[in-house]
């Protein structure tokens, strides 16, 4: 059976985790992975254009479900800014920008992602804790440690 999108998201955390000490690497990485955002100068033009759905799917709790198969890219391409940029550069964006309302599904997205990054950032959310904590509060009816 596959993975919904949202235990694909945690657990390409779990491989960047891994494989990448640098937090910033990291994030930028798993905007790349999830969300098709370029590693290099020209991100912006991906994040500009919203990314792209390289993971599909659902599984995402209802609070932040917006009823598309794009939560994951939503989440990984709003850290994938928020590492260059910032988090509050990257909300007042998304709300402005993207007008994702902050009341709404996306618009509680958006504010876990830059919650996230300053988590990942600050060393309060050690990077091998990552995926877990994308599972306990992002994924629906999914358990909140790593399956081994």
């Amino acid at each position: 059976m596959t993975a919904d999108a949202c235990e694909q998201l945690a657990a390409a955390c779990d491989r960047l985790a891994a494989r990448t000490p640098s937090p910033s690497r990291f994030l930028r990485d798993l905007g790349h992975e999830v969300a098709g955002v370029r590693r290099g100068p020209f991100w912006f033009l991906d994040a500009g254009s919203g990314g792209s759905n390289r993971v599909r799917g659902r599984g995402f709790r209802r609070h932040v479900d917006d009823g598309t198969e794009g939560q994951a890219r939503h989440f990984a391409g709003i850290v994938s800014v928020a590492a260059r940029v910032g988090p509050r550069a990257t909300r007042w964006l998304s709300i402005h920008v993207g007008r994702d309302a902050p009341d709404s599904a996306d618009g509680r997205l958006t504010d876990l992602a830059v919650d996230f990054v300053r988590s990942v950032r600050s060393g309060e959310l050690p990077l091998g804790d990552a995926g877990d904590w994308v599972r306990s509060r992002l994924c629906a009816g999914a358990p909140s440690v790593r399956r081994r």
